[in-house]
């Protein structure tokens, strides 16, 4: 299939276009938001390609793939012929509701549109209204020959934009721990917090695997990818027992997850002198990633999709 999208999220993108289909990126010359293209140092297949927004109206593709609400109100009234926007749409959605948990209306209240989410607890969270809702979990892949060491004593935590996206991702969090564990930081503006900085997607999981545990101080948002990668390199993980994040980590076998921030400090403080039952739980995570994160169940997942909106058949949601 030709499929439309914006370049919104870059690393869910990637996974995205391991589907043996045809992506078509809009790009605008100053690179504005969603118009990107393919950037941010990943190895694009010849199957994502650029194309100026202004030409999309004579692209000839099969279905649209909206991925943000400016995708969705503006940027297909502005890039779009009408007789596009006739065709099958799928509304990708990140992120959990923001205004209020539970009694969000989504801004797609169409029953011709799939609303496609990330995890069942951003499907469950959100008030679809009358559109069909369906849940796509998380597909990664690493490279070859990267295991697990642990040889560094201290933890990783990877966050973009961690001090100016505050209490919702944990920078409180992050500030009480590291008083008592050590802690490096990576993602976008992690020099901001004293950390050291963003590290290119490829070649983060090599380096993650040195360090003895993940931590994830996010309160309230999707699965974020890093723990998945770092769950495949096989880090055990510790972060808040909140949104999905209780159904991708067991205690004792994966990682630790609680919501009392002394507890996993504790949790942490014995993984750093305990190098062997860190080792344990690496073992679990790498397990647990390889069956739940599969990037062939993902791509799989995606093709079903796909066809389903391309037959125009029903959507039976799969929660």
């Amino acid at each position: 299939m030709r499929i439309l999208t914006w370049h919104i999220h870059g690393s869910y993108l990637y996974y995205l276009t391991q589907s043996p289909h045809e992506f078509y990126l809009p790009v605008k010359p100053e690179r504005p938001e969603g118009y990107g293209g393919r950037l941010g140092g990943l190895p694009w297949s010849d199957n994502v390609r650029d194309i100026p927004a202004s030409e999309v109206k004579n692209l000839q593709v099969d279905c649209i793939l909206f991925q943000s609400r400016k995708n969705y109100l503006e940027d297909q009234y502005e890039i779009l012929s009408e007789s596009q926007r006739q065709l099958p749409k799928i509304y990708l959605e990140h992120d959990p509701p923001r205004e209020h948990p539970t009694d969000t209306r989504h801004i797609v209240n169409d029953p011709n549109v799939l609303l496609v989410h990330v995890t069942h607890f951003n499907q469950l969270m959100w008030d679809s209204g009358q559109t069909p809702t369906y849940v796509i979990e998380h597909g990664v892949t690493i490279p070859d020959g990267i295991y697990y060491t642990g040889e560094l004593e201290r933890g990783l935590v990877v966050v973009n934009g961690l001090r100016s996206r505050g209490r919702r991702l944990g920078v409180d969090i992050f500030e009480r721990v590291r008083q008592e564990i050590p802690l490096d930081l990576v993602g976008m503006g992690a020099e901001k917090l004293g950390g050291l900085g963003e590290i290119p997607h490829h070649q983060l999981p090599a380096f993650a695997s040195q360090y003895r545990f993940f931590f994830n101080p996010i309160r309230y948002t999707s699965l974020g990818l890093a723990v998945c990668e770092a769950m495949m390199v096989g880090l055990p993980i510790i972060g808040l027992a909140t949104t999905e994040m209780t159904t991708v980590v067991e205690n004792g076998v994966s990682g630790y997850i609680n919501t009392d921030i002394d507890q996993l400090i504790l949790q942490m403080k014995q993984l750093l002198n305990n190098r062997t039952q860190a080792q344990k739980l690496s073992q679990g995570a790498r397990e647990t990633a390889q069956k739940r994160f599969n990037i062939k169940r993902f791509t799989q997942d995606w093709d079903k999709v796909f066809k389903l909106v391309s037959d125009q058949l029903p959507v039976i949601s799969n929660q």
